[in-house]
């Protein structure tokens, strides 16, 4: 089987310290993942190993037909082109109108042929319901739309896999469902894999799903715990 994801035995390292150990994931197409733990608990720099933005010493991985270990300064960029990331704090272009996020996102993933980036804009503007704002600001969006926008940016590129790190944190309930729906739906519609991080366990009972969780530097996969329980 080919996975999205495919992490054996490696140790995540920031610094001089060692975040987790041993870890041992695999995450098929299309499917969804929640990411759980205490503050401090190694969420973000696993998510950070990734999108090679921590490189691992130890083990072996593969995410999105990308070795870990193998990548270089020319390689990485290639490898984020298969990847949609989605943060909590939307890391959007305050001085840039929807479209024109969108349209320097397509310019720096190298795109240049104008028709296919018109035509791709086009199209995660309507998954995203986002189509009437293309002119608008984001500080004159609402949270959720804004996160609408950031989910929008993450698709571009048709991701193998997306990666969200506390997507809802900034949101209220009602709008957080909203976002985790249309994540779900817009991942299963274009095939990609999905890892989301969360402190909301709420979302957990609303919209069930295979969990990981990080505990004691080490990851507890709850579909493997349940398979010999």
């Amino acid at each position: 089987m080919k996975y999205a994801v495919q992490l054996k035995g490696i140790d995540v390292v920031q610094g001089d310290r060692t975040i987790l150990q041993a870890v041992n994931l695999h995450i098929s197409h299309s499917e969804f993942v929640y990411l759980i733990g205490k503050t401090g608990s190694g969420k973000t720099s696993l998510l950070k190993v990734l999108y090679a933005a921590l490189p691992i010493h130890v083990g072996q991985g593969m995410v999105a037909g990308f070795e870990l270990e193998k990548l270089n300064r020319k390689t990485i960029p290639l490898l984020r082109r298969k990847l949609g990331i989605v943060f909590q704090d939307f890391n959007l272009l305050t001085d840039r109108s929807v479209e024109d996020n969108l349209y320097f996102a397509l310019r720096a993933s190298g795109h240049k042929d104008k028709v296919k980036m018109d035509r791709r804009v086009a199209e995660v503007l309507e998954q995203t319901g986002l189509e009437g704002y293309r002119p608008v600001k984001p500080h004159l969006l609402s949270g959720g739309e804004q996160q609408r926008l950031a989910i929008a940016r993450a698709l571009l590129n048709k991701p193998e896999l997306i990666i969200a790190d506390e997507p809802t944190g900034n949101l209220d309930p009602e709008t957080a469902d909203d976002i985790l729906l249309l994540l779900r739906d817009l991942a299963r519609e274009n095939d990609s894999a999905i890892i989301l991080a969360t402190h909301d366990y709420r979302l957990l009972d609303h919209f069930p799903a295979r969990i990981v969780r990080c505990i004691n530097k080490r990851i507890v996969d709850d579909q493997e715990l349940a398979r010999f329980s």
